[in-house]
């Protein structure tokens, strides 16, 4: 059976400490709670009635797991999907919001699934994916997996700025790829030589 909270907490570690790069979107981050979330829920972790880059700074690992479990796992339904889908989807969910959805999505509609691309999980989604998983619970994965990884790809081609979270400045694997192939099973994952081939247009 799936431990939700352990994956929120390797969600937490994987996302590391206080950050604050003026190419992130999310700005001021730790452990992947953003100040945008941090306001929309109230996060006021100092007591002083407003909700800042203090607060951020002063978030718990417990403090972000909660908002993990509660707000990316529990309220998108995340749950009713295929059990061999939930963690790369949660994972997903903390870093790029309803996109993870839509990514599922739009994957189940390449595999002939019938649903809408809209972000949410409903009946429909939820019904295609167990479909899908049931021909193939760790193709499904793997797919999804791949998608994520391609969703990053596709990003940093568009956005340069978006580059140094895909590739490290020595070339190989940034945190985002990197973060995509711990759930795809090793034999899909890009060698060096691959990945260099994907982002040599980058410069």
């Amino acid at each position: 059976m799936l431990d939700v909270r352990a994956i929120a907490r390797e969600i937490v570690a994987r996302e590391g400490g206080y950050v604050n790069d003026p190419d992130d979107p999310g700005g001021a981050t730790k452990y992947g709670v953003t100040i945008g979330t941090a306001r929309a829920l109230g996060l006021d972790t100092d007591g002083d009635g407003d909700v800042d880059v203090a607060d951020i700074r002063g978030l718990t690992r417990q403090d972000a797991e909660a908002v993990f479990l509660e707000h990316y796992f529990a309220q998108p339904g995340i749950g009713q999907l295929p059990e061999t889908l939930q963690a790369s989807v949660f994972d997903m969910y903390v870093n790029a919001g309803r996109n993870a959805v839509k990514i599922l999505q739009r994957l189940l509609g390449q595999m002939g699934q019938a649903v809408a691309v809209d972000g949410r999980i409903g009946p429909q989604t939820v019904a295609a994916a167990k479909a899908a998983a049931t021909v193939s619970p760790r193709h499904l994965a793997d797919a999804y997996g791949i998608a994520r990884r391609n969703y990053y790809l596709k990003l940093a081609d568009a956005r340069p700025s978006l580059r140094k979270f895909a590739r490290t400045r020595k070339g190989g694997k940034g945190g985002w790829i990197k973060r995509a192939e711990e759930f795809i099973s090793q034999r899909y994952h890009l060698s060096d030589a691959e990945f260099g081939r994907r982002v040599a247009k980058w410069g």
